[in-house]
């Protein structure tokens, strides 16, 4: 070691003693600056404390109405607390059981806390540490009726001064039981029951006085959530929670673990469904779906009842009024039993800018229920194509396929294109071609499942997996839209390609607001995650583009700006094997908007057929109820165009398809699919010299077929009386099955 480094201890030293003297500076300073912290804190208390008044038991907060606003200001829906669904009782009416299951439940230290528990609080941030979300919250009794009845829940230092003051006044000029009882009377329980009373009637059908100790520990549950811990909403969850108020009720000596263990969960009754004027209609189900999005905001069912909530959305009254009016247009003079859906999302934001599930607001949502996909369904198995170097050009032969396991895929009606590349077979929707391409697939069906979660079909439904068997496997008939999928996820599952590829999650709830302008939420542009290469996206929807006015001319037009570019796909679900079909789709996209729209029958196991009593394919009635959708949604908006596909495998965009033979399907009828266009010539044969100047030619790509699982030419019907020019549809019923799935509307 050199002299210099023996003189001053080396550098290693040097640095140590200056870290040192740095934290030791630090702690100083912390430790002058906390008492002060703590004196601010404690004057500030004091001259809260002493200018607070506390109101009597009776001064309970009245609630508020909230309001849901589409994207320009106009009023969807308003939440309007139930008149008279409240019922003050007194103390000595309400049983001990349930008093100390509520303790149990929301404040174990009630009884000798003032107001407000150290105990409690650390608990509570104990919890949120470790992720136990049954580790209790850290308000008091004193503090949640406080804070619900007199300074609401606005995020401040100011307003929890204020709960602390008057919860710690309250706790010294009230007794226990006048607080208990003030809370009970209060709090909301679910089912737009408010207080004890309320809550005994609406989830057991009985006076408050005659619960037992396994009922009362469940009301207790749900106070934390009732959204969430109402038995009907999920019994599992419920159960849950209420385990853990019994528990509760052995550690605080309630209940002795001999009488805990004697409970049995409770029987629940139904609950009955209340609506008013304003969410009547199709606006009764975005109500629902709003409220439902809230709770994943962290907004509860109490904000909503109590803050006077101004909730904006991202549905465009221009998008909606063109789903609702499309919809009673083209269903008008068509059976009662047949129903329709239809969403409509922003690709470049994930909004849901119009969501159809039905005519009645307290009936089956359509648009979130889960439904049979059919051919629409194909698009993902062309996009695992792509992504393993499949191109569109790519040749396959449509001759019916034997899957070795005794199963023969077929297309519908015989229809075939001999052998064609993927483009063609894609316009087709050939069965059998895509079999193929799925068994090319370096996953098959396992594949096909991925990029459609990929893309934004839910990985659950019901609390269960999608796009598999009950064993859990997917099965080969993914390619062909065996399995369900909602009306919401193939509209946010397409918005995916109109996007290139980018996925935004969808979504209603834009902005949230309290009746004193404080922003409880307010959704940030979504730069949304990339899920397929640009350029796999873009030879998907090249293959689309032709489908629109290839099923019976039902491409997009523009009074005043022209023909307007989309990608879109049809499908037909079967009713068994009887030959008849059960659902009938047509997906399609522009870049501005991806809207899918479904028709089936009420209760799902019924022959769709239209008023002349011929079956509906994708390409009759939801074609046409999706062209009047997208045509009244984008009129006046810019004429926009998708961008050019890159090469996949060699192939850019649709290839050239060789002039077909003519030949006869077995059904006696001759065919011949698609053959290349003329230059100019558009989707309907016509040829285009120059502008203005149309000859006609032939029937061109647009021929007089449509998907090979759609219907053959001689049944084709526009889907309407056509004498039948009223708007007015008769409503179905406010009750009815939910059409082949046990999903309850969300």
């Amino acid at each position: 070691m050199s002299s210099e480094n023996k003189q001053t201890g080396g550098p290693g030293r040097t640095q140590r003693s200056s870290g040192a003297r740095i934290l030791a500076w630090v702690l100083g300073l912390g430790a002058a600056v906390v008492p002060v912290v703590a004196i601010v804190g404690v004057l500030a208390f004091l001259v809260t404390y002493l200018a607070v008044d506390v109101p009597g038991p009776g001064d309970i907060k009245q609630n508020q109405v909230a309001t849901i606003l589409d994207s320009k200001g106009g009023v969807i829906a308003r939440v309007v607390p139930p008149e008279g669904n409240r019922t003050d009782v007194k103390y000595d009416q309400i049983p001990e059981s349930l008093i100390e299951a509520v303790k149990a439940a929301e404040d174990r230290d009630f009884d000798s806390n003032s107001g407000f528990s150290i105990r409690g609080f650390s608990r509570a941030a104990l919890g949120k540490v470790t992720g136990n979300a049954g580790a209790g919250g850290g308000s008091t009794i004193t503090q949640q009726y406080v804070k619900n009845a007199l300074v609401g829940d606005e995020v401040s230092y100011k307003r929890k001064f204020k709960e602390l003051a008057i919860s710690t006044k309250m706790s010294r000029m009230w007794s226990k039981e006048d607080i208990m009882a003030a809370y009970l009377n209060t709090i909301y329980f679910g089912r737009g029951a408010y207080g004890v009373a309320a809550a005994s009637k609406a989830y057991f059908g009985k006076d408050v006085s005659k619960l037992t100790v396994s009922q009362s520990a469940l009301l207790a549950a749900v106070i934390r959530s009732p959204s969430l811990y109402d038995p009907a909403v999920d019994p599992k969850l419920a159960e849950r929670r209420w385990n853990y108020v019994l528990d509760g009720m052995v550690t605080t000596g309630a209940l002795t673990q001999a009488e805990r263990d004697e409970q049995k969960f409770p029987k629940v009754i139904e609950p009955k469904t209340t609506v008013d004027d304003s969410a009547k209609g199709p606006d009764g189900l975005i109500k629902r779906q709003v409220l439902a999005e809230l709770e994943t905001l962290n907004i509860t069912e109490q904000d909503v009842r109590t803050e006077g909530l101004k909730i904006t959305t991202a549905i465009d009254p221009k998008v909606q009024d063109a789903l609702e009016d499309a919809a009673k247009e083209k269903m008008s003079g068509e059976p009662k039993n047949l129903r329709t859906a239809s969403v409509s999302v922003d690709p470049q934001t994930g909004g849901i800018q119009g969501y159809f599930g039905g005519w009645d607001g307290v009936g089956w949502d359509y648009a979130s229920t889960g439904l049979q996909t059919g051919s629409v369904f194909k698009v993902f198995a062309l996009i695992a194509a792509l992504e393993q170097d499949i191109p569109l050009s790519q040749r396959y032969s449509s001759a019916p396929y034997s899957t070795g396991t005794g199963l023969v895929v077929e297309n519908s009606d015989g229809e075939s294109c001999g052998t064609c590349n993927l483009a063609t077979a894609t316009k087709m929707s050939l069965n059998t071609v895509f079999y193929r391409l799925m068994m090319d697939l370096n996953n098959g069906a396992d594949d096909i499942v991925d990029v459609a979660h990929r893309a934004g079909i839910a990985k659950t439904l019901n609390g269960k997996p999608t796009l598999v068997n009950a064993n859990g496997r997917a099965e080969g008939g993914v390619v062909l839209g065996q399995y369900d999928s909602t009306v919401l996820d193939m509209a946010s599952s397409y918005a995916t390609l109109a996007a290139s590829g980018i996925y935004r999650e969808p979504f209603f709830v834009k902005k949230v607001e309290t009746s004193t302008g404080t922003v409880l939420f307010d959704r940030e542009p979504n730069k949304g995650k990339r899920v397929f290469p640009a350029k796999v996206a873009d030879n998907v929807t090249a293959a689309l583009e032709p489908i629109a006015a290839y099923s019976n001319g039902n491409s997009l037009y523009d009074s005043s700006l022209g023909a307007r570019p989309s990608a879109a796909k049809t499908g037909t679900a079967q009713l068994g094997n009887t030959g008849d079909n059960r659902y009938s789709w047509m997906v399609g996209y522009t870049p501005q908007l991806s809207t899918a729209v479904w028709v089936g029958t009420a209760s799902g196991d019924k022959p769709l057929r239209n008023y002349s009593g011929a079956s509906i394919y994708g390409s009759g009635l939801p074609a046409q109820i999706w062209k009047a959708a997208m045509d009244q949604a984008l009129a006046g908006d810019p004429i926009e165009s998708f961008p050019e596909p890159e090469a996949v495998g060699g192939q850019a965009g649709v290839p050239y398809e060789p002039p077909p033979v003519t030949y006869t399907t077995p059904s006696g009828r001759p065919s011949t699919p698609s053959r290349p266009r003329l230059p100019g010539q558009g989707e309907d044969g016509n040829v285009t010299v120059a502008p203005g100047w149309t000859i006609p030619w032939g029937n061109g790509n647009g021929g007089a077929g449509g998907d090979d699982d759609e219907e053959p030419p001689a049944t084709r019907t526009p889907g309407r009386n056509p004498g039948g020019t009223s708007t007015e549809v008769t409503p179905p019923p406010t009750t009815e099955p939910a059409p082949g799935s046990e999903v309850p509307a969300a």
